[in-house]
């Protein structure tokens, strides 16, 4: 009998993370010659990792039966195979280090021309971004092996280059034992994603450095030092330094240090007799004194976001362009902080960040979600067997960003679990660089970190952290380290649909407690990826919508950017709570109160406009004189307009922050902040005069403007304006997806299981006064003794029809109620919006601190925000009035006594709740309008709390009055 030795694992299954690369090292530009090696390259998808290369890497083979790919590029969006989304769960076995033999490989080839001045002497490859194992051969040779998909990888070629003709070849494998350390919550995507250059490495040029740009806040001195593996010189002109030795303390000053707020960066040159490297110094120091985390001395305040690297239509690939797009967006709604979740990206990005100024948190490449689902047994965090890949990865990431002053911490990976490996990348990478913070979520231990960092912890708990009175853990020793440090929310209000509510509350607590030093929101942007239906339809697909076996669905889409970047209502909602000066005009008093919460810049880029409004239409304006607030200042400034005004139309004092000249990342005049206060107290509205129902023929009941069925009671026109759906209580909304909460406690499950989205009514009575018309009726579910006892009382003048709703629960209901209002349907030609109220944007109870008392008009269209997936949408807050006309000017004008929310769509809530994307919603010949007394609120309970107790609706009694009047 004989037996079979196994044979050696193939290196896509092997522990060891690279093979034949050069040691990680700092990213930059120099004067030594590059090629940049993106393009148009040949591509074959075979579907297994265990296939003969044929010879494809060898330069005589002929390609010209292959497809091409763009480098860069996913080969999933460009028809090679499917997009596959799952947030924790391995789409193949949990069989570590092994994959399955179904491993779709890509093997791509290019062949280039070395320019004919290209210097002898040392080169290198450079692969910024490969997903996620990858071979390399040049003119035949094979160069190794790499894993570490959003990791730069380096490969030593002067000997194999040839003058002239020289071939690439690549060979790229969806799967690999890496795919075990990368199971980070977003698309599966594969191939050579990111930059691929050649670059001249001169004999005696500065291979590596490492730059310390220091800042004393005592004495406003920098000290500058540039660590090299090579003797080199520093040149800071503006700091008087010329030719100085890099390697020498250079004590300067005094300087500009710089800061998220104050993104301040010295130009030099670094360099050796063979190269020249343009570097940016910023000068700040960071640290955790004190159990604070400071920068320059100051306690920081995170007003920050996660970011993940997205766009519709190329996923993780991302030009310059979009880039920047993100940053300004970021700092144009008041972001001072970014969490590169869950890995470093794209290098380009943080030159942006030390550019136009963003605190950022940098996430090593590194998470093993899908080993809970199992218990965490085998997790790579405490197997030996992936120390050097772990590590590896912490090195490669500190390596390449080392340089950027925007980077202010280190974050070891994210939802890793614990374990060894994860001890070891801190000790490595403190002994590194001291001089950054070092952070991770997952060990509620947190015995190696220098944050104390949680997820999604409600409003209390982190109240009770500020307090330092949170839970304890089992060693004291750990728990006391725990207790001393700041602490972050890495992740919170996850932005998901609708929402997130509860932001202001968070920030309150932020700024209550010292020790709760902000967080960072989750997350920047929906991974939708753009699909186009035959007749030109666009749409957003998500999880499940490419044929996946196992997915996620919509839970990608939980960003505060739809995937085209268009800003979401909760994005508007963020710049406000977020807002770095706080503006409170107080009538009473004759002031308006300003407080700067900047920790670095003062107020003086700044103009302080004030305007007064009558029901939304200014009358007065001007620009309040306000002396420049320095960082923490506070100032009382009179203001120039009288406390009550003399009309008797609601009036409204409203106070902008606006830039008083351009900005790199905003144009003059751009707002950073608003407050407003009612002037005076709003007049009541005059009822209508009581008039007799009179019935006509065929059973049509007459009252002011309207018409009723007199056996019903049901309101049939308003004026000549038809409603085609009968006024009727309205309790369900289709749910949000906080509503649905698939990682949380979901309130839609109770909501179904009362019926609330299938109530029929019982008329119980129909009643004529002399003064108007009430019917009575009760409103429950098949299958349940719960129900709502609603009377509607109508009554009117020649112009105004009025409306008093009454409710009354009967039976003990268990949870709170999604809306509580009417519903009608009106013409569809009344098309045309124009309200008194909140807005321009939709709001809910807990996300309205964006919404501002106005005047505004919009379509009924244009009312709707197109969430990836349909839900409860458009809602606008503490309306007056709002009219709707059809292009001829008539139509109807709604009043509430003393406000109402409405929303107008043009389909239904049962068809907006089965629709999956928005493109299967199909308007129907009627407009639907909701006017309701007040919706739930929406909390943030997709991957969090809930709905905070004081913004619930309680099934207890309630009042809601609405005045109809014709418009002729």
């Amino acid at each position: 009998m004989t037996s079979t030795q196994p044979a050696s694992p193939p290196y896509y299954e092997s522990f060891a993370p690279s093979a034949g690369t050069r040691p990680p090292r700092a990213r930059f530009r120099s004067d030594a010659p590059e090629l940049d090696l993106d393009c148009t390259w040949r591509f074959r998808l075979l579907p297994r990792a265990d296939q003969p290369t044929g010879g494809f890497e060898q330069p005589g083979f002929d390609d010209s039966g292959w497809d091409t790919l763009p480098v860069p590029a996913h080969w999933q969006l460009h028809g090679h195979g499917r997009p596959a989304y799952t947030n924790v769960s391995y789409p193949f076995p949990i069989d570590p280090p092994h994959v399955p033999d179904d491993n779709p490989t890509g093997d791509y080839r290019r062949v280039f021309d070395l320019p004919h001045d290209w210097p002898d002497g040392p080169a290198v490859l450079r692969f910024d971004g490969v997903d996620s194992c990858f071979a390399v051969w040049l003119n035949g040779t094979a160069l190794g092996y790499s894993t570490g998909s959003r990791l730069p990888t380096e490969f030593d070629v002067a000997p194999l280059l040839r003058g002239g003709r020289n071939t690439l070849a690549v060979r790229v494998h969806q799967w690999s034992a890496a795919s075990y350390l990368e199971d980070q919550d977003m698309w599966w995507l594969s191939g050579i994603f990111r930059d691929v250059r050649l670059l001249s490495r001169p004999a005696g040029g500065l291979d590596d450095f490492f730059l310390h740009a220091g800042y004393d806040h005592t004495t406003g001195t920098g000290t500058l030092r540039v660590d090299t593996r090579t003797s080199a010189r520093i040149t800071v002109e503006e700091l008087g330094l010329f030719d100085a030795p890099a390697a020498a303390v250079h004590e300067v000053g005094p300087v500009e240090p710089w800061s998220a707020e104050t993104p301040r960066l010295y130009h030099g040159v670094l360099a050796t007799a063979a190269e020249r490297v343009p570097v940016r110094i910023g000068f700040r120091t960071v640290d955790t004194s004190g159990g604070v985390l400071r920068a320059n001395g100051r306690p920081l305040l995170l007003r920050g976001v996660n970011r993940h690297e997205w766009h519709p239509d190329s996923g993780r690939v991302l030009d310059h362009a979009t880039m920047l797009a993100d940053v300004l967006l970021m700092k144009q709604h008041n972001i001072n902080a970014v969490r590169t979740s869950h890995y470093p990206p794209h290098p380009d990005f943080l030159d942006l960040c030390d550019e136009y100024g963003l605190w950022v948190i940098d996430e090593c490449d590194l998470e093993t979600h899908g080993f809970e689902e199992v218990g965490w047994r085998r997790n790579p965090s405490d197997d030996p067997r992936w120390g050097e890949a772990t590590l590896e990865r912490m090195r490669r990431m500190v390596e390449r960003d080392k340089n950027h002053p925007s980077v202010i911490m280190w974050s070891l990976g994210n939802e890793a679990g614990t374990g060894q490996n994860l001890r070891a990348m801190a000790e490595w990478t403190r002994q590194r660089d001291p001089g950054r913070p070092i952070h991770y979520e997952g060990d509620p231990d947190s015995p190696y970190v220098d944050v104390y960092s949680r997820m999604y912890a409600p409003h209390e708990e982190v109240a009770a952290i500020g307090r330092y009175a949170e839970p304890g853990t089992a060693d004291p020793a750990n728990d006391a380290h725990r207790r001393a440090l700041p602490f972050v929310l890495c992740e919170y209000a996850h932005a998901m649909g609708t929402g997130p509510g509860g932001l202001a509350e968070y920030q309150e607590l932020f700024e209550t407690f010292d020790r709760c030093q902000g967080g960072f929101v989750w997350e920047w942007i929906d991974h939708g990826i753009r699909r186009r239906e035959p007749d030109g339809t666009e749409w957003f697909g998500y999880g499940g919508d490419f044929g996946e076996v196992l997915h996620d669905g919509n839970f990608v889409a939980d960003g505060l950017l739809l995937p085209d970047r268009t800003p979401s209502p909760g994005l508007g909602e963020l710049k406000k709570v977020y807002e770095p000066v706080r503006i409170c005009p107080d009538p009473a008093s004759g002031t308006v109160r300003l407080t700067n919460t900047w920790a670095f810049a003062d107020t003086s880029g700044l103009a302080f406009l004030w305007s007064v409004t009558e029901e939304g239409v200014v009358v007065a304006e001007g620009q309040l004189a306000v002396d420049a607030l320095p960082p923490g200042g506070s100032t009382e400034v009179p203001l120039p307009v009288p406390p009550v005004p003399a009309t008797d139309r609601e009036s409204w004092l409203n106070v902008r922050a606006v830039l008083g000249g351009e900005r790199a990342w905003a144009p003059d005049g751009h707002e950073v902040a608003w407050g407003q206060a009612q002037l005076g107290s709003t007049a009541p509205r005059p009822e209508p005069a009581g008039a007799a129902p009179a019935t006509g023929t065929e059973g049509v009941l007459t009252l002011g403007p309207g018409t009723f069925d007199s056996a019903s009671g049901a309101l049939r026109s308003i004026g000549g304006v038809p409603v085609s759906s009968p006024v009727a209580l309205d309790l369900w909304r289709a749910p949000t997806d906080n509503d649905h909460a698939q990682h949380g406690i979901s309130v839609e499950d109770q909501w179904r299981r009362l019926g609330l989205d299938r109530l029929t009514e019982r008329r119980v009575a129909t009643e004529m006064a002399e003064d108007g018309l009430v019917v009575r009726s009760r409103v429950a579910a098949a299958a349940s003794d719960l129900g709502m006892l609603v009377s509607y009382t109508w009554s009117g003048d020649a112009d105004r029809l009025l409306l008093t709703l009454d409710t009354e629960p009967d039976g003990r209901w268990p949870c709170p109620l999604p809306r509580l209002g009417v519903h009608l349907a009106l013409p569809p030609e009344l098309g045309a919006v124009e309200w008194f109220g909140r807005g321009p944007g939709e709001a809910y109870p807990d996300i309205q601190r964006a919404a501002r008392v106005g005047r505004y008009t919009r379509s009924v269209d244009e009312l709707q925000t197109p969430y990836l997936r349909p839900q409860e949408n458009g809602n606008r807050a503490d309306t007056r009035w709002a009219c709707f006309r059809a292009a001829d000017g008539t139509g109807l004008r709604v009043e509430g006594h003393p406000v109402f929310d409405f929303s107008a769509r043009r389909w239904s809530t049962r068809a907006l709740d089965s629709a999956r994307h928005p493109h299967d919603l199909t308007p129907e010949d009627r407009i639907h309008l909701h006017l309701d007394l007040a919706h739930n609120g929406i909390g943030s309970a997709s991957c969090g709390p809930g709905v905070l107790p004081q913004y619930e609706l309680r099934p207890t009694g309630h009042r809601l009055r609405l005045a109809f009047t014709p418009l002729r």
